[in-house]
């Protein structure tokens, strides 16, 4: 094993969070800052074009490939769990969209103990992460390092979907993170100039030339080194061998909601009894690491489109995809220069819920499976209603499968588990077909092809979400913050019983937000950077 030079911070794990964190520390070069990631670096031109996002869907170059155990609920079918194994983590192969959550979900978390986590005081780090193409506001920010910007392209059935999503009754909300959450409206994506603009892209671009910054690519966190109650380094595997780096003052993970718990794990902090049949010494007995896993859920309304304007007549055509290419080439326009979702719908399941707890993705394709195998489009024109359910009850475990650390974790996410989370999808499969019902659908709604006009009683919806429901790849909870007797950190981030140790990625919250966890896993990285250089003061 080969010994590498001490620094002041060592972040595990170059992330929505991770390069968030690394990037502000080593802003003011006070520090010495080492960031670890285990994949390449982010050179592989598919990243940085919108829709290119297919291709690093099952590309084992910068993807993990989980997959999650059989899901009892859901026929024993696994859940693919694609996750960035690249620098800017999965906001290098995600879907751009910007969104930040309700208000009330950081309320809620304040409710439950996390201190400093209400909407009021995670505000500021939106703000300070964001360059919105709209301008600054009360709840915008211009100048950050992350781009947020609208559509520079948009198809016809774009309008069509947000008219007629008015028409069914939706009202227009030209902000998801403005003063009111609910209604229908135009995403904001993390795209700019028609590139993506990862986390890796927002904080390391301009931090690579730092000399008090390390980046190491190809470098695989193994454990973390804990001496007499306090971290003191990582161990981390190379091209070139099993390596140490020493953190003199701490160590943050942001190795994500499976790769944060696995490496707490595998250095001795997690449930005694496991970590014990797999060998492992134990540290601290944390039953609650690995533990609250939940992650959104969707199914898909689906239709065949009566006009060539969705984007599966686009890979159903050379022709057109030339067109699309010389678009992009030229003009940084066309599909290319968008991911094929553009509108969406936050609304309740029940009128008597306080907030939304459904997303209604409107997508300008649609597909015939979506498994680890890749992404199938239907072979011919049509489009998607996707309803997501924002507030599940099912928790799950993130577990080992070996001690050996380059072995994938055990996922188990438990979707369905109670009457309300099948409910609610229902609900959502009836609102996207009575958008698609409205007049401004018309002209290209054909036939329902999922799950298709005969499927309408209660029973048969149900078969249909067992068969066809999917994870919606937005993953959280398994170093849960909170004073719990089973949290893993503090409102400070630091991991409970162990000092100069914190978690910062999307694995801390207490639950789930209504809706896309990229923008939140950044602000938590934010927040994080500045609570370490608080107690460095």
């Amino acid at each position: 094993m080969q010994d590498e030079a001490s620094y002041d911070f060592i972040v595990t794990g170059a992330g929505s969070a991770g390069c968030a964190v690394a990037g502000r520390l080593s802003e003011d070069g006070r520090f010495r800052v080492l960031l670890l990631e285990a994949g390449p670096r982010d050179t592989y031109p598919w990243i940085h074009i919108p829709l290119g996002y297919h291709k690093t869907f099952n590309n084992p170059k910068v993807n993990w490939m989980f997959d999650s155990e059989p899901e009892p609920e859901l026929n024993g079918r696994v859940m693919y769990q694609p996750r960035g194994k690249v620098l800017g983590g999965t906001s290098s192969i995600n879907g751009m969209v910007y969104m930040r959550g309700n208000a009330a979900d950081y309320d809620e978390w304040r409710q439950r103990g996390c201190d400093g986590w209400d909407y009021d005081s995670v505000l500021p780090y939106f703000k300070r992460a964001e360059d919105n193409v709209r301008g600054s506001d009360e709840f915008h920010g211009t100048g950050g390092p992350l781009k947020v910007s609208d559509h520079r392209w948009q198809p016809t059935l774009a309008k069509a979907m947000h008219d007629a999503a008015m028409q069914a009754g939706i009202p227009e909300n030209p902000d998801f993170n403005g003063a009111t959450q609910e209604g229908v409206g135009y995403y904001q994506t993390t795209i700019s100039k028609a590139r993506r603009w990862s986390s890796a892209r927002a904080y390391l671009g301009g931090a690579r030339q730092r000399k008090n910054l390390t980046i190491a690519t190809g470098a695989h966190a193994t454990r973390v080194l804990i001496e007499d109650g306090r971290a003191i380094g990582v161990e981390y595997r190379t091209p070139a061998g099993l390596m140490t780096a020493r953190a003199t003052r701490e160590v943050i993970v942001s190795g994500g909601v499976y790769g944060s718990p696995q490496l707490l794990m595998l250095s001795g902090l997690g449930p005694a009894a496991h970590l014990q049949k797999h060998g492992i010494p134990v540290i601290k007995d944390m039953p609650g690491v690995g533990s609250h896993l939940h992650d959104h859920f969707n199914t898909y309304v689906a239709y065949r489109c009566t006009q060539p304007v969705t984007m599966n007549d686009l890979a159903m055509s050379l022709p057109r995809r030339l067109m699309a290419a010389a678009q992009y080439a030229f003009g940084r326009t066309g599909p290319l220069a968008a991911m094929g979702l553009f509108v969406g719908a936050l609304v309740r399941s029940d009128k008597r819920l306080e907030r939304p707890d459904l997303q209604i993705n409107m997508f300008a394709w649609a597909t015939k499976e979506r498994t680890r195998a890749g992404v199938v489009p239907q072979p011919f024109s049509s489009f998607g209603l996707s309803p997501v359910h924002l507030r599940p009850d099912g928790r799950g475990t993130v577990r080992l499968k070996s001690a050996d650390p380059l072995k994938p974790p055990e996922i188990r996410f438990n979707f369905l588990k109670s009457a309300y989370d099948f409910q609610a999808i229902i609900e959502g499969m009836r609102i996207c077909r009575e958008i698609a019902r409205q007049p401004a659908l018309q002209p290209f709604v054909g036939e329902e092809i999922l799950p298709g006009a005969e499927v309408t009683g209660e029973a048969a919806l149900r078969a249909f979400v067992r068969a066809n429901g999917v994870s919606n790849l937005h993953p959280v909870g398994t170093c849960r913050m909170g004073r719990e007797v089973d949290a893993v950190v503090d409102p400070q981030l630091r991991v409970h019983g162990t000092a100069a140790l914190r978690v910062a990625d999307a694995s801390i919250m207490p639950s789930i937000v209504a809706g896309n966890t990229n923008a939140p896993s950044i602000m938590i990285g934010e927040k994080c950077a500045d609570m370490v250089r608080a107690a460095t003061a």
